[in-house]
């Protein structure tokens, strides 16, 4: 059976270069359908996996949302890219303190690795929680979405200046490899601001982000709910090359090897809460903030003095991890998205 680098150079060679969008489609869809790259035996680690602390304010976030909804008898509880089901797991346990939202909550993972739907099930198991593949498939009704580490690993495309004029990035052949080359003329969908710059610099747009986004914005604007968005990636729409590839926890070339790597950019908040309009967007504000404003530094001493010596610097380790501004405090944001009538969600300032 031929590799996926075989399989795209063929492509390449038959049809010409493919964009960046179509080479990070095909690398990142075999990634995660072929393996668990979650944690140390993994190539990255993600919060959830970092902490249960993380999912335990993550599900009292949904439960305090949730109550400025009016404690509706029923919820949908949706989480977009539910990795093993950690965070979903640690979320449901810590918002059993208030078992009518447990009662309330209709589960539903957003998934399409059959991989990982088998180990979300493991972990998941003895909880009543159903599957879909899409956002259009969640019921009707109001709604709580979680989207963690999902939209850094969607498609994106890449433009480059060239004498004033913008040009799609593409990957082609150089010899065994491959390369980026210059592609057709484009005009990108970003900011005049950020278009109005010297020649050589580079600028991303992710379309799936958009699209899902305003997917989710309808919704919101038709029905009643919160969504909570946490990746990194920049506030503001902004230029420079942010896609990367991660293998074993270390950089891998990005063209190197499709389909063995995960291959991830950052995430333009700015673009997806634009997106989103009708509903209305509160942030990004920082990972760090936004954990300490829901009581990440009182759960992390409660935990620590819970147990040994041993336990509490392994606690207030993960809590610098989550939060100190040189791990994941700074680079990771959160954005919440909210039908537009309510006001803002805990871990957000009006």
């Amino acid at each position: 059976m031929r590799s996926l680098a075989e399989k795209l150079a063929a492509r390449i060679a038959q049809g010409g270069p493919i964009t960046v969008a179509d080479f990070m489609h095909e690398a990142v869809g075999q990634y995660y359908a072929t393996r668990d790259p979650f944690g140390r035996q993994g190539d990255f680690t993600t919060a959830p996996e970092v902490s249960q602390m993380f999912g335990e304010l993550i599900g009292l976030w949904c439960v305090m949302v949730w109550q400025m909804m009016g404690a509706p008898d029923k919820v949908v509880l949706a989480e977009l890219g539910p990795g093993r089901g950690t965070l979903m797991n640690d979320l449901l346990r810590a918002a059993g303190v208030v078992p009518a939202f447990l009662k309330a909550a209709d589960i539903r993972l957003v998934e399409t690795s059959p991989r990982l739907t088998a180990l979300q099930r493991q972990t998941l198991s003895g909880r009543d929680v159903q599957w879909c593949e899409n956002v259009d498939q969640l019921p009707d009704g109001p709604l709580i979405v979680i989207a963690n580490e999902l939209f850094d690993a969607l498609p994106i495309r890449q433009f480059v200046k060239h004498d004033g004029q913008w040009c799609e990035r593409m990957v082609g052949l150089d010899g065994d490899g491959f390369c980026f080359v210059a592609g057709p003329a484009a005009d990108p969908d970003l900011p005049a601001e950020v278009l109005a710059t010297p020649d050589g610099a580079i600028v991303e747009t992710c379309d799936g982000g958009r699209a899902l986004a305003a997917s989710l914005g309808k919704r919101l604007n038709r029905q009643p709910g919160f969504a909570l968005i946490i990746d990194y990636g920049h506030g503001r729409s902004g230029t420079g090359d942010t896609l990367q590839a991660v293998r074993h926890h270390r950089f891998h070339p990005v063209l190197d090897q499709p389909g063995l790597a995960d291959i991830t950019a950052h995430v333009d908040f700015q673009a997806l809460a634009g997106a989103a309009v009708p509903a209305r967007a509160w942030g990004p504000v920082d990972q760090g903030g936004f954990l300490r404003a829901l009581g990440i530094e009182t759960r992390a001493h409660l935990l620590a003095q819970a147990g040994g010596d041993k336990v509490a610097a392994d606690i207030m380790g993960q809590l610098r991890r989550l939060i100190d501004p040189g791990e994941m405090g700074t680079l990771f944001k959160a954005l919440a998205l909210a039908s537009p009538h309510f006001p803002a969600p805990p871990g957000f300032v009006s």
